[in-house]
């Protein structure tokens, strides 16, 4: 589809309210245990990946990157979570996916790079592990179990990051392509 009409509308409604619902699961996961928290960039490559390929297969054109991280704005004023450490990147995230699509033309090589960009949605909430980390430590003494600071902050040393990011990047180009195979995408 090259056109905004009420049919893209829809489908690409349903992708941002699954995108956000999905990435809110991605959070949820880091409650289980803190290694979660430190792997949600593979996480969200494994859970993410497929709406995000299906929403930009669906409408080749801009403002489908910006519809999925609005949805996932809209769910952080939902639930109080709109603050600047969650929303900035978001944006960012968004208008670079928005981008690499426009200057691909929205081929599937443009797709598939924005979709990895796509997929670090959360990437605000689980980068202040490194970047804030004694904010990190305090709200985890505050809202979790006894021990769950302690044991974030050992199992996110420094080197996790790069190794979590690149991780997540190949798992969601795996996934993408498992997406494409079993949905019958065309990859142009």
């Amino acid at each position: 589809m090259n056109n905004w009409n009420s049919k893209s509308i829809k489908k690409i409604l349903l992708y941002a309210v699954l995108y956000a619902v999905l990435s809110a699961i991605v959070c949820f996961t880091g409650a289980i245990h803190p290694i979660f928290f430190v792997l949600y960039q593979i996480t969200a490559g494994i859970l993410l990946s497929g709406v995000i390929i299906c929403a930009f297969e669906t409408f080749k054109g801009p403002g489908a990157a910006v519809c999925l991280g609005l949805a996932m704005i809209i769910l952080f004023v939902v639930i109080g979570d709109a603050v600047p450490w969650h929303v900035i990147p978001l944006i960012v995230i968004a208008v670079a996916a928005e981008i690499v699509r426009a200057v691909f033309h929205y081929t599937w090589n443009g797709d598939v790079l924005a979709a990895v960009i796509m997929s670090f949605s959360t990437f605000g909430y689980y980068g202040q592990i490194w970047f804030n980390r004694a904010y990190t430590y305090e709200c985890a003494i505050e809202e979790m179990p006894a021990g769950y600071g302690d044991a974030l902050m050992a199992c996110s040393p420094g080197w996790a990051l790069p190794a979590v990011m690149i991780a997540g990047a190949v798992i969601c180009v795996l996934c993408i392509n498992l997406t494409a195979k079993l949905f019958k995408i065309e990859k142009d």
